[in-house]
């Protein structure tokens, strides 16, 4: 059985985790942001060492125990009955994170819309992570040379996810808006889908 999904999208910064929380108190909804996930790892774990190599230096973590994790989070959460695919719809952000990763779950994933949100200031981007950073105690938002990569890393490997959805589901929203304004314009295509 595939899950139902909306995909949570853009450059770190865009407010992805923002809405994805939002979304994730909506009955019938479960957010799981891959970012989380990863965080949630001991660094004394093998999936905790790699992510910790990877994010400090602004990198992806490869692809197989990117979606081994993946898979490891969901199956945990049906376990437990926070997640039932049977009426839930999966809000996801941070995966998938490049279109090979699209490919490997498009066996797992009905996605019925990617929210691509769009932020085009690059100062502004810079200034959330910063002040995330401050605020979750997130050292992989903290250094501005990670930042940078992290940033470099989206446009190249990350956004060509994009292309891979096509634009018959992928709706751009403006992230600059207030977060409000943001939701508003998620929640009138999720009313249509």
């Amino acid at each position: 059985m595939k899950y139902r999904t909306f995909l949570l999208f853009g450059a770190p910064g865009s407010g992805k985790g923002t809405q994805g929380k939002i979304l994730g108190t909506i009955p019938n909804f479960f957010h799981c942001s891959c970012g989380d996930v990863f965080r949630g790892l001991t660094i004394e774990s093998e999936l905790g060492k790699i992510f910790l190599d990877y994010s400090s230096k602004g990198q992806l973590v490869p692809d197989e125990p990117t979606v081994q994790l993946w898979r490891e989070k969901i199956k945990g959460q049906q376990m437990v009955g926070r997640f039932n695919p049977e009426r839930d719809t999966l809000i996801l952000d941070g995966i998938p994170r490049n279109p090979a990763q699209a490919r490997i779950l498009s066996d797992t994933l009905d996605v019925k819309a990617v929210f691509y949100l769009s932020c085009p200031d690059f100062t502004k981007l810079v200034e959330r992570l910063q002040r995330r950073a401050l605020r979750e105690n997130r050292l992989d938002d903290a250094n501005l040379d990670v930042i940078r990569q992290r940033l470099e890393t989206y446009e190249s490997e990350t956004k060509p996810v994009l292309e891979h959805y096509g634009p018959a589901l992928v709706h751009t929203i403006d992230s600059t808006q207030t977060p409000v304004n943001v939701l508003r314009d998620i929640l009138r295509v999720i009313a249509k889908t």
